[in-house]
């Protein structure tokens, strides 16, 4: 089977500002009881994701295009692009935020401990 991704947009995302598009690769059926999420992550400029805790599951990033600050669990913000991996424990938070111009992408992926 081959098919186009389902897309959304959420303002706001988790207390960030400006617009996220999600682009669903797998919907939570289809990962089979193992993860939530796997979807290519569009921080639109000036936006973010706010500051969010994982329970149970963990959400690690791959960085594809553009450039952004990543929050770790501790409060260090590290710059990050193309070939960067966002990696968060379980039961951690963490948060990016796009300040350039330009569109930030990047491959999420939510699965269960």
């Amino acid at each position: 089977m081959v098919r186009k991704p389902e897309v959304k947009v959420v303002e706001g995302l988790r207390g960030g500002k400006g617009s996220v598009e999600f682009h669903y690769i797998l919907s939570e059926e289809e990962l089979n009881g193992h993860g939530k999420m796997y979807a290519m992550l569009r921080i639109l400029p000036h936006s973010s994701i706010g500051r969010h805790q994982h329970v149970g599951n963990t959400d690690p990033y791959y960085i594809l295009n553009g450039h952004g600050i990543f929050e770790d669990n501790d409060g260090t913000r590290t710059q990050v692009g193309p070939g960067d991996v966002c990696v968060i424990n379980f039961n951690e938070s963490h948060s990016i935020e796009n300040p350039t111009d330009e569109n930030l992408d990047l491959m999420a992926l939510i699965y269960f401990e």
